[in-house]
């Protein structure tokens, strides 16, 4: 009698030990197809190793969870993909599941929590961690058009792209620029608005773009 094939997954993930661990905790369930670091070998490896499920981190070096989530869903729209950050942040849970995302479970959840979030994914349903705050921290319109009003017109559209969850290569190419035009500008935004890292970018303009969708 043949044996079911147990569905295949990809873990990406910045760390090492995260990545073990995932194997770790999921392997005698599923098959473990690859393990990746960053997000540009994400797309190459889903061609070679055909996974069903992608366990994709946010924050990875060089293009954000965000980005490879779009590009997922353009590429491979059959494949599911979980979310597993160390954000517990209800506005980039609200992100990942509205660019594509399946599920949404933060780091600091169990294995228990973990599996049953595959296992949702898998059957087709959507997931969002009890960890999650039901409620994000609310800013008024005035607060976002204040921050945007520091910007230039070149500035805030690119702000408009990022919330759009698109990467930097992505809008030179769009704004017919260098990549290096964009990253400067990005660079720019974040010291007109004091904000401190490309992550807590990405987070207000996906602010900016929740607020403008509001308004309509």
């Amino acid at each position: 009698m043949s044996r079911h094939p147990r569905p295949r997954l990809l873990l990406v993930d910045d760390h090492q030990l995260m990545l073990e661990g995932l194997r770790l905790a999921l392997q005698d369930e599923y098959e473990i197809a690859g393990m990746v670091q960053t997000g540009e070998e994400v797309l190459d490896q889903c061609r070679r190793l055909r996974p069903q499920c992608v366990l994709l981190d946010l924050g990875l070096p060089g293009r954000s969870g965000l980005e490879v989530i779009m590009d997922l869903r353009t590429e491979f729209p059959e494949v599911k993909i979980l979310i597993v950050t160390m954000y517990a942040d209800r506005i980039l849970a609200e992100a990942s599941l509205q660019s594509g995302a399946q599920g949404f479970v933060p780091k600091d959840a169990g294995p228990a929590e973990l599996k049953a979030a595959l296992a949702e994914v898998m059957a087709g349903r959507r997931y969002l961690s009890p960890l999650v705050p039901k409620h994000g921290p609310r800013y008024a319109p005035g607060e976002v058009a204040f921050g945007l009003a520091r910007l230039t017109p070149r500035q805030r559209e690119i702000v408009e792209l990022i919330g759009d969850g698109k990467s930097t290569a992505r809008i030179a190419r769009e704004l017919n620029v260098s990549h290096w035009t964009v990253t400067f500008h990005r660079t720019r935004i974040r010291r007109a608005l004091g904000i401190g890292s490309e992550w807590n970018l990405v987070r207000y303009a996906i602010l900016v773009r929740m607020s403008e969708a509001e308004q309509v």
